[in-house]
């Protein structure tokens, strides 16, 4: 009972976090939404931001399992040199979420800004999350013979942060289709 209604609070916390920002819901917004007590809300979260990471770690999970389900569904379509096609999927993922009624722009970039000293809980919640996406990207040039994988791997993870904030700051639809074409470039020249 305590796991169901602890899974409650993340999942009603998370929905208004990135839909409203993370300072403007308040605790009672969370309470009054998911209907759970004050007092089981402080049973399982000390503060409002350790509440905060447990969502931020429930959407890091969910992102990537979303995001490795994209590259697996849109590899067969790519156009492309085969083994490009992992990284090309992975734009048209990106694309799919962009442009889904989901979008509310990026909610580790989000939550970053308004928690912005680094040591903060929250602040490293996010870098770590940026980390994991830089690493599915470097996983999919694998069997690539690029010079410096890792270098390319932060290129192209820039240009996936750089979409998401077209989109979203700039309601920018194709953001994520130019950024597929820069990383195609971006690959050609590695090799």
């Amino acid at each position: 009972m305590t796991s169901r209604k602890r899974d409650l609070l993340i999942d009603t916390a998370q929905q208004l976090f990135y839909q409203q920002g993370f300072r403007a819901t308040g605790i009672d917004t969370i309470l009054a939404s998911s209907g759970v007590a004050k007092k089981t809300l402080y049973n399982h979260f000390k503060s409002k931001e350790e509440l905060i990471v447990a969502c931020l770690r429930r959407r890091d999970q969910q992102l990537l399992v979303l995001l490795k389900d994209k590259i697996e569904q849109f590899i067969p379509q790519q156009q492309c040199e085969l083994e490009f096609a992992p990284v090309m999927a992975f734009f048209d993922g990106l694309d799919e979420w962009i442009n889904s009624s989901a979008f509310f722009g990026c909610m580790f970039i989000n939550a970053s800004a308004e928690y912005h000293s680094q040591d903060h809980p929250v602040h490293l919640a996010c870098s770590e999350h940026k980390e994991a996406v830089r690493q599915l990207i470097q996983q999919q040039l694998n069997g690539l013979a690029l010079k410096d994988p890792l270098s390319l791997a932060k290129q192209l993870a820039m240009l996936a942060d750089g979409a998401i904030v077209a989109a979203h700051t700039c309601n920018d639809a194709t953001a994520a289709k130019r950024a597929k074409q820069i990383a195609y470039i971006l690959l050609k020249q590695s090799l």
